[in-house]
């Protein structure tokens, strides 16, 4: 069974860094890409980054590039989202995602001075 377990939100003020993890279980890790999501209170749920399967792959949106990294650690299972420079637009619900439809439960990033 597919298990995605987020952990690493918190209270951060503005142009701080926090850094997500998602730890993975109950498949291949490695055999698939994973995703970070996040969700905006009042929005829909959007993608933030990606990375392929043994990582050499990444893309970002651009409402994040140049401030988030993704990688991910396939000897552990664990994905990460390296958040620097946060911004209060980026307060919202951070999801870990693995195709075609897995889900964590989220772990609230809350940027606010």
């Amino acid at each position: 069974q597919v298990h995605l377990v987020e952990s690493g939100g918190g209270l951060v003020q503005p142009g701080g860094s926090l850094r997500l993890s998602c730890a993975a279980s109950g498949f291949t890790f490695s055999y698939y890409a994973m995703d970070w999501y996040r969700q905006l209170p009042g929005k829909e749920r959007e993608l933030v980054a990606e990375i392929s399967l043994a990582g050499g792959v990444t893309d970002y949106a651009d409402s994040v590039k140049g401030r988030f990294t993704i990688s991910r650690d396939n000897a552990k299972s664990m994905v990460y989202l390296q958040m620097t420079s946060l911004k209060p637009e980026d307060t919202a619900v951070y999801y870990c995602h693995r195709a075609p439809n897995f889900w964590g439960q989220g772990t609230q990033v809350t940027v606010s001075s």
